[in-house]
């Protein structure tokens, strides 16, 4: 990794609607991906994404980096107690540099042309995701409804972080990657305060099946379902014929909400409420629809 010079003309943050698929380097999978996504007219929310140019001079700002990535190299890929070490002191390391000055101000330039007003979801969007021989998704960490500049800049500081928490310092060294060639992007993107979220997949993951398309869905935000603390619903439709095939209605005991002045909460959901169905028919064809132009576009 080389360190990120003052003043350079690589930009610190950048606006969705200028990013596409192959600035991967600059902004990460999911960052790249996002971007793509919107400059092919999907519906994704406006962003921006602090790029790895920023996280280069956060990390370099620190007098120990050598150090540490010296002594990551050197981590066995079967030591989970010195994985736990190792990781601790990182993260303790890191947590005392403040932003440098220039990557602030980029941030709030960005922040600032987004709506100051507007909730955000911090994400983090790594180099290295979802690769043909590993996945590093899910890995580092998400904040959700972040209000307000002292917030924005904790929540892009701690996913930053998170590119040494112990799994992904394990896995790295268990992978074989170099942990000072992964480096970390963050998206900044206006939250959307859904009735029902979920993940949608244009190929079955359990069957293979190409032409069926699977949708996990739940009531609030997406949180519950990827953290696993309900038993989503799960539908699957045939592409081809554009028909539901499968219906399984879970039981949704619990809705992630975001909570009035930032921050998120848990609602508990009655169980005669909790097992209806969280999309009608028509909505689980839109999606079907949706899932099957984004394939086709890539």
């Amino acid at each position: 990794m080389k360190r990120q010079t003052r003043h350079s003309p690589i930009p610190f943050t950048r606006l969705l609607t200028d990013i596409r698929a192959a600035d991967i380097d600059s902004v990460g999978g999911k960052g790249a991906n996002l971007g793509e996504l919107a400059a092919a007219g999907f519906p994704v929310p406006p962003a921006f994404c602090v790029t790895t140019s920023a996280f280069r001079m956060f990390m370099y700002d620190s007098p120990r980096v050598e150090e540490i990535y010296s002594v990551l190299a050197k981590l066995p890929a079967d030591d989970l107690a010195k994985a736990q070490e190792v990781g601790g002191w990182v993260r303790r390391n890191l947590s005392r540099l403040p932003i440098p000055e220039e990557v602030q101000e980029s941030i709030h330039a960005s922040w600032s042309a987004l709506g100051k007003e507007a909730a955000y979801a911090v994400r983090s969007s790594a180099t290295a995701e979802d690769l043909p021989t590993a996945s590093f998704a899910g890995q580092q960490d998400t904040f959700l409804n972040v209000q307000g500049e002292a917030p924005l800049l904790a929540a892009i500081k701690a996913c930053w972080i998170s590119l040494f928490t112990d799994r992904a310092i394990l896995y790295r060294a268990r992978s074989g990657f170099s942990h000072q060639d992964v480096s970390l992007s963050v998206v900044v993107q206006q939250m959307v305060v859904p009735e029902n979220a979920g993940i949608l997949f244009t190929a079955d993951p359990v069957t293979g099946r190409r032409h069926v398309s699977t949708i996990d869905a739940s009531y609030g935000l997406g949180e519950a379902l990827v953290a696993g603390m309900v038993s989503a619903d799960l539908y699957k439709v045939d592409t081809r014929l554009q028909e539901i095939i499968e219906r399984k209605i879970g039981q949704k005991q619990v809705a992630v909400r975001p909570r009035e002045g930032g921050g998120v909460y848990q609602e508990l959901i009655p169980t005669a409420e909790g097992s209806l169905p969280s999309l009608e028919d028509s909505q689980v064809l839109a999606l079907a629809e949706v899932g099957s132009r984004i394939e086709a576009h890539f």
